[in-house]
């Protein structure tokens, strides 16, 4: 399985916080096995968001070495393509 992102840790994190205030806030509940149920249920929906959260797609070696030496990046000159301009 592979390691999750930042984005999916950040997501799922700030879902099972606000969801656990906002379902104890609104279930007005002061019992533990009411608080245990709440806390429950926002893990899993932080869980779910955190899994939901599409994952970049990871690129070939060729792509990344041509992105970075500016190969493909239209506008962008790389040594040896320099063109005299005629007006």
């Amino acid at each position: 399985m592979p390691r999750p992102t930042a984005a999916q840790l950040a997501y799922g994190s700030a879902t099972v916080v606000v969801s656990t205030i906002a379902m104890l806030l609104l279930s007005k509940t002061s019992t533990g096995l009411g608080v245990a149920v709440i806390s429950a249920a926002a893990l899993a929906l932080g869980l779910l968001v955190a899994v939901t959260v599409p994952v970049p797609k990871r690129r070939g070696r060729r792509a990344a070495a041509a992105e970075a030496s500016g190969a493909g990046v239209p506008g962008r000159r790389t040594a040896g393509s320099e063109h005299p301009v005629h007006h």
